[in-house]
């Protein structure tokens, strides 16, 4: 008995593109998609619905093993839930990865490990070259707020309004608005 096939695309954040993931799972009955991060399963509210939602016989099809999970014990766990309703995982970029064989199985948990060390990798040279351009003094995030802001917020807590108020109105956290207000760090210059 066929059941329906899933599509599940995702990517990280709202300015990234599914174009490619949507190509790559056309034909699907149904293609679910979220812009939220795969860190942990639970920000990503369509996959727990889809997983509900998924029975006995459907099939969840995702372009790679990355776009359903960051790292291999949630790709796993993920995985045994969808199995234990008797709903199919398929990968398009590694089809051999069947995961209704032992061996399709230990497959998947090596290619897993593979792409979780690749991501560990890319954000430990990302936070190597983060730091060398700290030291060599260009990486310098500038201020959040200009002189004329700093003014009116401090107007606005002179009448009373609260600083969390104000810091939410102007987009930055309590303790930049109070960094700001106080005339320290970065803002030293500023309010000068």
């Amino acid at each position: 008995m066929g059941g329906r096939t899933y599509g599940y695309a995702r990517v990280s954040a709202t300015d990234q593109n599914l174009d490619r993931q949507r190509e790559a799972l056309a034909g699907v009955d149904l293609l679910v998609e979220e812009k939220v991060s795969g860190k942990s399963r639970d920000g990503r509210e369509k996959l727990r619905t889809l997983i509900e939602f998924a029975d006995d016989g459907d099939v969840v099809r995702v372009k790679s093993i990355d776009r359903l999970a960051r790292n291999t014990r949630d790709l796993l766990a993920i995985v045994d839930e969808l199995a234990a309703k008797g709903v199919g995982v398929e990968f398009v970029d590694t089809p051999q990865l069947n995961v209704t064989t032992k061996e399709g199985r230990a497959m998947l948990t090596i290619f897993a490990a593979f792409a979780q060390l690749e991501r560990e990798s890319i954000r430990e040279r990302q936070m190597e070259g983060i730091a060398l351009a700290k030291a060599a003094g260009k990486y310098e995030k500038g201020v959040k707020l200009t002189a004329e802001q700093i003014a009116g917020a401090r107007q606005r807590v002179a009448d009373g309004v609260p600083k969390a108020a104000v810091a939410r109105s102007l987009g930055v956290s309590r303790q930049t608005l109070h960094t700001a207000l106080k005339g320290e760090g970065k803002y030293a210059q500023t309010c000068a």
